[in-house]
């Protein structure tokens, strides 16, 4: 069992940055990949940005070059810095760790979320 708790999200002005942070607690061992997801009021979930145990990143299309993915191993956290916010930013913000032991089944995490508002 994994658990995942964020936190960072608040309240930020269009063109200012916020980092979102993810500590991860359990059993931690074994997390392949891990990611940052977010959903607006009437939309669903995306992927924002995804990083990989051996440090490869993805990025949605609509926030390359803005935002930057890390995590920090000796803390278990995952990082998501957020770079020149838009408000088309706004969002509730996710956490999710991929689990994968050797020769066992693939267990997906989830955090509670971080709400992330981008507003004058």
């Amino acid at each position: 069992q994994v658990q995942l708790v964020e936190s960072g999200g608040g309240l930020v002005q269009p063109g200012g940055s916020l980092r979102l942070s993810c500590t991860a607690s359990g059993s931690t061992f074994s997390i392949n990949a891990l990611a940052w997801y977010r959903q607006a009021p009437g939309k669903q979930r995306e992927l924002v940005a995804a990083i990989t145990s051996g440090g490869s990143t993805n990025y949605a299309d609509s926030v390359k070059g803005r935002f930057t993915i890390s995590r920090d191993n000796a803390k278990n956290t995952l990082y998501l810095h957020m770079n020149r916010l838009k408000p088309e930013d706004t969002a509730v913000y996710y956490c999710n760790a991929v689990r994968q032991i050797v020769l066992g089944a693939r267990q997906i995490y989830w955090g509670q979320g971080t709400q992330v508002t981008v507003s004058s």
